[in-house]
């Protein structure tokens, strides 16, 4: 028997009839507790656009070569870049998928119940999934992936998800090099992830979390096989379209369709990525000359120079991808605040977005929240302003700047272009930012221990999600090393409301509270883009920079 809607299933029919909230906020809302797409776009009187792009008749048959950068992969659930899940996303799959217009979707799952008060989550896995040896796909396949992301042992990003609700911060009773108690986590409950049955997993959480459905869509959040135990390669066992034959660090990946998909055989005969190295002026040539088909990623200086290309199109997509110059606050220069407020202060956001991202994008607030995320809380922008910058740096003790290393890597450009800019306009307080740009795989082993780096923040529907993420204390990815207990209690109590408006007051004391003492200069959220070759169909920019190989085609010559 299925299971009655949420409970708060009507209250939103009822503001959507009042016009209280939007479509696309009905659409959202809904899906995450549960109801299914297509419900909820009935509901909303609209058409589901799955059904319109699965109507497509495609062309079956050929090979599509898409320019990525091609990374080391020690193990999917340790992914930490987008380009990394992208060369794993083609063989193994999630149970969720969140589309580009940021409505959640079952997956592997068949949908999901979700108890009033946001702490139970029933998970139906779908009966039909097979792995590529044939096997069909069950619940210990299930709890096995969300106990293993859940260890710290393992050292996934999930981890900083799961905590503050299915897992828990304890005290070991060691010591660390300076005498504090050193912390880690663990499953709050034996109980916390539970086999129901052959189909059926139970989340039962210590806490309210509106966001788990999206939380599985995180992109280190791969369904594996247990008895790979984590490796990947051309073995690999998934439930993917596609089966990976070759992968050389640096040069490429290949892979063949899966006839025997559960979800119906792939257009493509073969797909690869092809690494074109970390020259912007590589994707513009291996399109002209049609070495490939396509880029992953494509900034806005690329895409001036391939307008006039006869045989390329041009993708765009509106996305909270980010890039934030961050510090550590425990190194001398950034303990005191005024002095990560002084550099907030410099930073003229409009004269970024025009000369590096040729005005393709839109001013940010330095607390990582954007005005397109449902629970975003509108503050006063923050201005240049030398002279206040100025006066912030002498009432630190830095009346005369200082000079000190700043990471970053040279692909994509734009990356390197912002880390320029905003290191020309810090001059103007004093400070000195030598740009140490690394080639990518050296970047990679340092971008979380570097005291003072610029590193790009990839698309998430949900400000909760980034902030759980990113800084969270002890998070996997906390970059910064941000640490603040009632940042901490405060992002918990957010990820526990349902209605968006009154999570909104908790963000806006978060955002406060990241203006103030957070570790972050903040320039603008990126308007993302690509190309493709016009002989690719079936392709849709994702907002998370995500390849689904398995939905496009390509037109023979």
């Amino acid at each position: 028997m299925d299971k009655a809607p949420h409970a708060y299933i009507p209250t939103l029919v009822d503001q959507l009839n009042d016009c209280a909230i939007s479509r696309r906020d009905f659409l959202r809302k809904s899906t995450l507790l549960g109801l299914s797409a297509g419900a909820a776009y009935a509901m909303a009187g609209l058409v589901d656009p799955s059904t319109q792009a699965r109507a497509q008749d495609l062309p079956k048959g050929g090979n599509l070569r898409i320019g990525m950068r091609c990374m080391e992969i020690k193990d999917p659930h340790l992914a930490d870049f987008a380009e990394k899940s992208n060369i794993i996303r083609q063989v193994c799959e999630y149970l969720t998928f969140t589309d580009r217009n940021n409505i959640t979707r079952p997956y592997l799952l068949e949908k999901w119940d979700v108890s009033d008060d946001l702490k139970t989550w029933t998970l139906h896995i779908r009966k039909d999934v097979k792995w590529r040896d044939g096997r069909a796909l069950n619940t210990d396949d299930v709890v096995w992936n969300l106990k293993r992301v859940s260890d710290p042992a393992v050292g996934s990003s999930v981890l900083g998800l799961f905590t503050g609700y299915l897992v828990e911060e304890y005290d070991t009773g060691e010591k660390d090099d300076k005498g504090n108690p050193k912390k880690s986590s663990r499953l709050w409950s034996d109980k916390a992830i539970e086999k129901v049955d052959d189909s059926t997993v139970r989340l039962n959480l210590f806490s309210p979390q509106i966001a788990v459905a999206e939380h599985l869509f995180h992109y280190p959040m791969f369904i594996l096989d247990p008895k790979d135990n984590g490796a990947f390669g051309p073995s690999a066992n998934g439930t993917g379209a596609f089966e990976i034959v070759e992968y050389t660090v640096g040069k490429g990946a290949k892979y063949k369709a899966r006839a025997d998909y559960w979800g119906g055989a792939p257009h493509l005969d073969t797909f690869e990525f092809v690494d074109l190295g970390d020259n912007p002026g590589a994707g513009i040539a291996a399109m002209a000359s049609k070495q490939v088909d396509g880029l992953s990623e494509a900034d806005a200086v690329q895409i001036n120079s391939m307008k006039a290309f006869p045989h390329v199109a041009i993708h765009k997509v509106e996305t909270t991808q980010t890039i934030v110059m961050r510090m550590h606050p425990d190194v001398e220069q950034f303990k005191d605040k005024r002095v990560r407020q002084a550099m907030r202060y410099a930073i003229d956001r409009d004269k970024i977005i025009q000369t590096v991202l040729l005005g393709a994008g839109t001013p940010a607030e330095d607390h990582h929240v954007a005005p397109s995320h449902p629970e975003y809380a509108a503050l006063p922008k923050w201005p240049r302003d030398i002279e206040k910058a100025k006066k912030l740096m002498a009432d630190a003790g830095q009346g005369d700047g200082f000079e000190i290393d700043v990471v970053t890597r040279p692909d994509p450009i734009w990356e390197l272009n912002t880390t320029q800019a905003m290191a020309e306009q810090l001059k103007d307080i004093g400070i000195k930012a030598n740009i140490k740009s690394l080639p990518s795989a050296q970047y990679w082993e340092v971008w979380t221990s570097a005291p003072f780096s610029l590193t790009a923040w990839g698309h998430r529907p949900l400000a909760i999600m980034t902030l759980g993420l990113a800084y969270r204390t002890n998070g996997a990815w906390n970059e910064s090393h941000f640490s603040n207990a009632e940042f901490d209690k405060l992002l918990t109590q957010a990820e526990g409301i349902l209605d968006p408006k009154e999570r909104s007051k908790v963000m806006e004391k978060i955002e406060l509270i990241m203006q103030d003492e957070g570790p972050i200069v903040q320039p603008f959220w990126r308007i993302f883009s690509t190309v493709m070759d016009k002989k690719v169909q079936g392709f849709e920019l994702h907002p998370s920079q995500y390849i689904f190989a398995k939905d496009y085609a390509v037109v023979a010559a």
